[in-house]
């Protein structure tokens, strides 16, 4: 199509800021292309026509003009004019029609094939002739206004935090409660039902999986399959069309105020709301995948180039690119990104998907990289919450756990494999173990950082679910389509001495146990805890370690086969972590403050340097003072915390505990047995010298009130 002419009052507009700006009487375009050496807005009316007119402005690397009678609504791209020489990493081609970075809202779905090549296939050096329009989505001018129900409040404690882990689609997809209409949706998210799950379990902040718009890889739709878990971003600016009930319902661009008012309501529950982001790459693949937007503007500023052949791209992240976050264009679009989400969506924070990706300034991983350096600076994002993922993929300093600035919390991939293979009985690890439990010093101590820059999780959407982990000992990936080649083959698991769903009452006792003694060591270790969402009540993906591309049941959660003893068992151990302060400690317990924690073997007395090495050694207690735990009640009086004292046995066979001395005339009443829950009820009370039993591959906790001491 060649376009129908220009408006004749087209005006130069503002540089500033980029995106599509609604105005008086019209709406302002800006985007940024260095290579370029023109740029054509294209405007589409409701039956696809297009017209194209050049940006008659530049300034810098920005493209601009204002167009009268433009609105709310309009669907619109660009196509960028210049030299296609991939050689040295130049491909501009204007037959393909781009996305607008800063597009706040996008429409239609990428149809694969040549037309969505820059290049002719089998001839790379070559631009395609071929126009992308009727393939490719459309940007969408939206009117950001919205009367918000609540106010900004200001950001939890990391202390308090208890995060979940949440897919906005599976959730909801099939709640009985929610409205059909609503369901697999945000405001399905946003729901009463919805939150009254979050609200009756205890946690404090969803982390979504990432909701900004998304293509799935070509390869997918020929599979039948889609890439459901979102991390292959094409607009850091757009929240997904798929999960809007009012796209569904024909309104394009009214997944932006449904997103607000998944957050509004969320809010005015007390829950935070973290958005998981893929900054490392994008959605438009290596040198060979399609030119969707970033590619076709500015490939030499939006990705690392190879340097010894510019048209590849150096890849950290397994995805075929990595965003070049060095570049200044990339970066203030990243900030821009961040700033706009917390702002304008009023999200709380951040969790950074191959999070060093986005540090390396040179190839290596830089604590003072123009990205990181930036985020400490920047005086909206450096205030509210920040997680990585501290490793990428490739290189060899690609696992950076325990690197990250003190802005930073991290994912704990250290914790995940401690607690893993300590709680399958693995031997050698106990040391190990008591160090994740009490917050991981030896990665954020020494840093001056507190146990909270743990973000301490065990199973994640990456992997299996817990009722998977204590059910399978490999993956079984097949319905993804790759002979179950992908997903990891270091799952850590135990199924327990069945592979699958067994009617032995035996082994789903014991995988029970597994998970309560997973789950008490996850709710009670220093740090803070992310669950995964369904952990809580059994849910399982039947085996599949990587079901990124399984859009269906096997993802979605089945409110009908919920396990309610195990999630009143969740909302115990949350709860308890609410109440009691001791859990949630804001500093290491080192040197003087060493007496607050102490560790005692199964007999009773002190461990020793050679009883923490013992490979045999599977077993130990933990007496948590909490005399010494300080904490304000809502009216800021000071709180002093009861005394807990921790029993734990790996063994595979129970084991008897002699209670250590303590306080004078202390007292221990029964707090959780995870070997049989119900037990508590029914367990006396016990002093210094007494013996408990402790169940094979199980947790005791005891309490002693801080009102009689």
């Amino acid at each position: 199509m060649t376009g129908r002419p220009a408006p004749r009052d087209l005006r130069p507009g503002l540089w500033f800021p980029l995106g599509a700006t609604i105005g008086d009487g019209g709406t302002n375009f800006a985007v940024a292309s260095g290579t370029a050496d023109g740029m054509l807005l294209c405007l589409f009316d409701e039956q696809g026509a297009e017209t194209r007119i050049p940006l008659p402005d530049r300034d810098g690397a920005v493209w601009h003009g204002f167009v009268p009678g433009v609105g709310a609504g309009q669907a619109y791209g660009y196509r960028a004019t210049g030299p296609y020489e991939p050689a040295r990493g130049a491909r501009s081609n204007p037959a393909k029609l781009l996305l607008d970075p800063y597009a706040r809202a996008i429409t239609g779905e990428v149809r694969f094939g040549p037309e969505v090549l820059d290049y002719v296939p089998g001839d790379p050096d070559r631009p395609s002739a071929l126009d992308s329009a009727a393939h490719v989505p459309r940007s969408l001018v939206v009117d950001p206004a919205y009367e918000w129900s609540t106010e900004p409040a200001p950001p939890r404690r990391y202390a308090d935090t208890v995060v979940y882990e949440v897919h906005v689609k599976g959730f909801t997809a099939t709640h009985p409660d929610i409205p059909a209409e609503l369901r697999g949706t945000y405001a399905g998210l946003g729901h009463e039902a919805a939150i009254a799950h979050l609200l009756d379990l205890g946690v404090t902040a969803v982390e979504l999986l990432p909701v900004h718009q998304s293509v799935p890889e070509a390869f997918l739709p020929d599979r039948g399959l889609t890439n459901y878990w979102g991390y292959n971003t094409i607009g850091y600016f757009a929240p997904h069309a798929g999960y809007s009930a009012a796209v569904r319902a024909g309104r394009p661009g009214g997944q932006v105020a449904e997103f607000k008012g998944m957050v509004d309501a969320l809010h005015a529950a007390g829950l935070e709301v973290l958005l998981d982001v893929v900054f490392n790459h994008t959605a438009e693949g290596d040198h060979t995948g399609p030119t969707l937007c970033h590619r076709g503007l500015d490939n030499l500023a939006y990705y690392r180039q190879d340097p010894d052949d510019p048209r590849r791209y150096v890849d950290t992240t397994g995805c075929g690119n990595s965003i070049d976050a060095a570049d200044p264009l990339a970066l203030q679009l990243i900030m821009d990104s961040l700033r706009y989400w917390l702002t304008e969506m009023r999200v709380d924070g951040f969790r950074f998907d191959l999070a060093p990706t986005l540090a390396r300034q040179s190839g290596s991983v830089d604590r003072v990289s123009a990205f990181l350096d930036l985020v400490s600076q920047d005086p909206v994002v450096s205030r509210r919450k920040l997680i990585a993922e501290p490793w990428d993929v490739g290189q060899a300093d690609s696992y950076a756990v325990g690197t990250f600035p003190m802005l930073w919390r991290e994912w704990n991939g250290k914790y995940r494999d401690t607690m893993r293979d300590f709680w399958r009985s693995h031997g050698g690890l106990l040391g190990e173990f008591a160090t994740r439990l009490t917050g991981s010093s030896d990665l954020y101590g020494d840093a001056g950082q507190r146990p909270t820059a743990s973000v301490n999780l065990i199973t994640a959407h990456d992997g299996f679910t817990l009722a998977d982990l204590v059910s399978y000992d490999t993956k079984h990936n097949e319905a993804n389509g790759e002979a179950n080649r992908d997903g990891t083959d270091d799952n850590r698991s135990w199924n327990c001495g069945v592979e699958g769903p067994t009617a032995d009452p035996g082994i789903r006792d014991l995988r029970a146990r597994q998970s309560r003694a997973m789950l008490t060591t996850l709710l009670l270790s220093f740090g803070i805890p992310m669950i995964v969402g369904g952990d809580e009540f059994g849910r399982t993906q039947q085996g599949n370690n990587n079901a990124y591309c399984q859009d269906n049941r096997t993802t979605w959660f089945d409110w009908s086969a919920t396990d309610p003893k195990l999630l009143e068992f969740t909302r115990r151990l949350i709860s308890l972590r609410r109440s009691h302060p001791v859990f949630r400690r804001r500093r290491f317990l080192v040197a003087e403050d060493a007496a607050e924690l102490l560790w005692f073997t199964p007999a009773g007395t002190p461990m020793t340097e050679i009883e923490w090495r013992d490979p045999e050694a599977r077993s130990v207690a933990l007496y948590l003072d909490g005399a010494d735990a300080p904490d304000l009640a809502d009216d800021g009086s000071p709180l002093v915390d009861d005394d807990f004292l921790m029993l734990v046995n790996a063994w595979w066979e129970p084991l008897d505990f002699t209670i250590p001395p303590s306080r004078p005339g202390q007292i221990w009443h029964p707090e959780i047995d995870t070997f049989d829950p119900a037990a508590t009820e029914l367990a006396g009370k016990v002093s210094a010298g007494d013996v408990v039993a402790v169940g094979p591959r199980s947790v005791r906790l005891l309490r002693a009130s801080a009102t009689h001491r």
